[in-house]
C-alpha cells in the first residue's frame, strides 16, 4: 500500500495540497486544545494554516512522510491529519504517529481510527523499530487514543516547549 493513499474502514487519507488550506482553517476555529501543539496560537489562523500544510509539504519531500489529508468516505468531508512525522526528541531520531482532527469531529473515534491505520501502515512497510507519540502532558483525550493503540508511557520530556509524555510500545 502506498503512504499516500491508505484507507480504514470509514476513512481515506491523501496527499494534502495547497488547495486544503483554507478547509483547514476549520481546525482553528473553537480548538481549545491548541495550546497542546506548541503553535503560536496569536498568529493569524490563515498564517497557521499555510504553514502546517507548507511543513507536510516540506515533510513529504525530506523524509517521505507527513500529515496526510483525512477524508471521511461517506460524507467526502476533509476532517483532520494524521501520519507519520520524523522528528528529532532528546538527541534521536524517532517517528511519531500524529494526528489533529476538526473539532467537529472529536469523540467519534477518528483519532483511534487514524493512529491505528497510521501504526499499522509503519510496521507493515517496516518503516521503523519503534514509534511513538509525543503528547502534553494535560491532553487526555491524546493519552486515550494512544493507549487505544496499544502504546504507554515511556518517559517525561520537554518537547518544543512543552512539559510532554512520550507514549511507545
Amino acid at each position: 500500500m502506498d503512504y499516500f493513499s491508505q484507507h480504514s474502514k470509514r476513512l481515506q487519507f491523501r496527499a494534502l495540497s495547497e488547495n486544503d488550506i483554507e478547509s483547514w482553517l476549520e481546525f482553528f476555529n473553537g480548538n481549545e486544545r491548541l495550546a497542546f501543539l506548541g503553535i503560536d496560537v496569536t498568529k493569524d489562523y490563515l498564517k497557521l494554516a499555510t504553514e502546517w500544510i507548507s511543513k507536510q509539504l516540506e515533510r513529504y519531500q525530506t523524509d517521505g512522510f507527513g500529515h496526510l489529508a483525512v477524508i471521511e468516505k461517506s460524507s467526502g468531508a476533509f476532517i483532520g491529519m494524521g501520519g507519520i512525522l520524523v522528528r528529532e526528541l532528546d538527541g534521536e531520531k524517532v517517528f511519531e504517529i500524529a494526528y489533529s482532527l476538526k473539532p467537529a469531529y472529536w469523540n467519534q473515534g477518528f483519532g483511534t481510527e487514524i493512529a491505528s491505520q497510521i501504526k499499522k501502515f509503519g510496521k507493515q512497510n517496516q518503516i521503523a523499530d519503534s514509534f511513538i507519540s509525543i503528547i502534553h502532558k494535560e491532553n487526555s483525550a491524546s493519552m486515550y487514543v494512544a493507549r487505544k493503540n496499544g502504546m504507554r508511557i515511556l518517559r517525561e520530556t520537554n518537547f518544543m516547549g512543552m512539559d510532554v509524555f512520550v507514549f511507545g510500545e
